[in-house]
């Protein structure tokens, strides 16, 4: 049976990981949200936030925004090729109802996907 959980194992935990997408990522963005990536070593694909201060003041919407995003991977998770992913949300993502935010979350995943494989 498939899971859908997001274990320790699907995140990027240390500075080192999160650095090393940074270098020469294969990326798919738009004017919201920057997806970068980069092959790794593991079967599964891995994930990194980070929602700036400066672009969300409050704490609680960064933390809804980061919650929808990592709620999305979870689900689609399996259609993702083994990459470690980085998520950069930049200004104008608090003007985004929560749908439009998954569907340009999943269309990101897609664009990524396609990238990656083509």
């Amino acid at each position: 049976m498939t899971s859908y959980t997001f274990t320790r194992e699907l995140r990027l935990l240390t500075p080192a990981q999160f650095k090393s997408v940074f270098t020469k990522p294969i990326k798919a963005s738009s004017a919201e949200i920057t997806l970068l990536a980069i092959p790794n070593s593991e079967q599964h694909p891995r994930l990194g936030l980070t929602v700036a201060k400066r672009y969300v003041k409050k704490a609680h919407q960064r933390n809804k925004i980061k919650r929808i995003i990592r709620d999305n991977f979870r689900l689609h998770q399996h259609d993702l090729p083994a990459v470690d992913i980085v998520v950069l949300v930049r200004n104008g993502v608090l003007d985004m109802e929560n749908a439009e935010l998954k569907k340009l979350v999943e269309k990101l995943w897609r664009k990524l996907s396609r990238r990656y494989n083509g």
